[in-house]
């Protein structure tokens, strides 16, 4: 744990999203639309930290602006998974519920963060 609650909550998910895509490839032997979940899911957290070591403010919001995005591909993914029934109703809404999480945080960080960088500039 690092202390730094987004970073936690994205690097858990990611690793529900390992765990779901080795399940899809093993079980159902799904290929494609496991490798997208993968990516985005992953790539969440991947931004996130990216931030932290942002080098201005300014970076730091833009990052998070695409770990925000790559959580709302990640919504996509999942829903479609359980549309086409490779994940079950009850999996879905495990892993949906806390991407819903995740980007109540990004954006309430990305907002305050642009409020705090408009209020530093004048």
């Amino acid at each position: 744990m690092s202390n730094n609650i987004i970073l936690d909550k994205t690097y858990a998910f990611a690793l529900q999203m390992v765990k779901l895509s080795q399940k899809l490839i093993f079980e159902k032997k799904e290929y494609v639309l496991s490798k997208q979940v993968l990516r985005s899911g992953t790539s969440i957290g991947a931004n996130t930290e990216e931030a932290i070591g942002g080098i201005s403010k300014k970076d730091f919001i833009h990052k998070l602006t695409i770990a925000y995005k790559e959580a709302r591909e990640t919504k996509y993914w999942l829903r479609l998974l359980k549309d086409s029934e490779y994940i079950e109703e009850k999996e879905f809404k495990i892993y949906f519920d806390a991407v819903e999480e995740i980007l109540r945080i990004l954006y309430s960080i990305i907002n305050s963060s642009r409020k705090n960088l408009q209020y530093e500039r004048n």
